[in-house]
């Protein structure tokens, strides 16, 4: 299999960034996405150039840290699929591809198609936990939860953090991530005695970063691999007016 790749390369946040172009063959189509990375930098790196900074860490769709834009599709242009679960099958020979960055001012890109993601680490600081010592792990009948609100709770605790729905948001809104971190913790009872100040500092911590305010487009939720609802964000605002 053949694809052209035109590849975002830049050094630093500061540093001018462009694309570059890059022809491979003797691709296997049941390569992922970053596994064709791998491959390009062999040849890079035996030709004295340098390699692609792309990140990746699990490979199995559970950590998004691989996530960036390929032809403009947010992580790939299958439904539902993190950048390391798309394969070149996803892809015609011959194709041209172009990768790049996810793009939000509160992501400012490391290097190629690193960003750094830390914001999202910054609002989960302020609030996404529950600050009690539990000691070892309760009972499970202990403290009883009905079924369909657990089954809420794993739902919004799905979010992987991947900033997907910020870079897909026309706001560049981290709604969708902030909403389902809130809405996780104030489904359960372990959540209930800091809700009004998780929610409170959450909140003013997203708008200290930067990120835009939501408009419930709803392409947040298209584009996430995890298929987190928009109705988390409207449980968040709910939760923040009733603090």
């Amino acid at each position: 299999m053949k694809l052209i790749l035109q590849i975002w390369r830049q050094a630093g946040k500061t540093a001018k960034g462009g694309f570059e172009k890059h022809e491979l063959k003797e691709l296997d189509p049941n390569m992922s996405v970053p596994e064709m990375l791998d491959f390009l930098n062999e040849k890079l790196i035996k030709a004295g150039k340098d390699p692609v900074a792309f990140e990746s860490d699990c490979r199995e769709g559970i950590c998004g840290q691989c996530g960036f834009v390929i032809n403009g599709h947010i992580h790939s242009p299958e439904k539902s699929a993190t950048t390391c679960q798309t394969h070149l099958r996803s892809f015609k020979d011959g194709e041209e591809l172009f990768l790049e960055p996810f793009r939000a001012a509160a992501f400012p890109i490391k290097k190629d198609l690193c960003i750094d993601r830390t914001a999202l680490d910054r609002i989960i600081g302020q609030g996404g936990f529950i600050g009690v010592n539990t000691g070892q792990a309760p009972e499970a009948n202990s403290i009883l939860i009905a079924h369909d609100t657990a089954e809420a709770a794993f739902d919004a605790a799905a979010c992987i953090g991947c900033g997907a729905c910020v870079a897909v948001c026309k706001n560049a809104s981290a709604a969708l991530f902030t909403g389902a971190k809130i809405s996780h913790l104030a489904l359960l009872p372990q959540g209930k005695l800091e809700a009004k100040k998780r929610v409170q500092k959450m909140v003013a911590q997203m708008d200290k970063e930067g990120f835009g305010s939501c408009t419930l487009t709803g392409a947040c939720e298209k584009v996430c691999p995890q298929g987190i609802s928009i109705a988390h964000i409207v449980t968040m605002n709910r939760e923040y007016w009733k603090s």
